[in-house]
C-alpha cells in the first residue's frame, strides 16, 4: 500500500497513493488507523484524491477510521472527485454519517475549528 502521513500537532493528513481502495488494500489501512489513534492523532484527515474505485472491503476500512475518532477527535475525508467513489458514498448515504470536506486546506481548518471547540468546551466544563 502507498501512503504518506503529513502529522502536525493537531492533525495529521493521511493522503492513499493508490487509484483502488480494494480488499487488497483495505486489512493494512485499518491497521493504519488503529496505529495512528493508538499514537493519540486527535484528527486524521483521510486524502482519497488518487482514488478512483472503492469497494465495499474499502469502505469499510473507512467506516472503521470513522468509528475509532468518534468520541476521540475528528475523522474527515477530502478529496472525494472521482465519479465512481462519489457515486458509492451518494448510494451509501455516507454523507450523513461522515465528515466529508472538499480540499484539504478545508480539511484542516475544520480540524482546527473543532479541536479549538473542543478544547473550549472542556474549558467551560471545569469552570462550572
Amino acid at each position: 500500500m502507498k501512503y504518506s502521513i503529513d502529522k502536525e500537532d493537531r492533525y495529521a493528513i493521511f493522503k492513499l497513493n493508490e487509484e483502488n481502495l480494494n480488499s487488497l488494500i483495505a486489512p493494512d489501512l485499518k491497521s493504519e488507523f488503529i496505529f495512528l489513534r493508538n499514537e493519540g492523532v486527535r484528527n486524521l484527515i483521510l486524502d482519497l484524491g488518487q482514488v478512483k474505485y472503492v469497494d465495499s472491503s474499502g469502505l469499510s476500512s473507512i467506516l472503521t477510521a470513522n468509528r475509532l475518532w468518534k468520541d476521540f477527535g475528528s475523522f474527515i475525508v477530502t478529496g472525494v472527485q472521482h465519479a465512481p467513489v462519489q457515486k458509492l458514498i451518494t448510494i451509501s448515504r455516507l454523507e450523513s454519517i461522515l465528515t466529508i470536506v472538499p480540499t484539504v486546506k478545508e480539511s484542516i481548518e475544520y480540524a482546527m475549528m473543532e479541536d479549538l471547540q473542543n478544547e473550549l468546551e472542556g474549558g467551560a466544563e471545569i469552570e462550572e
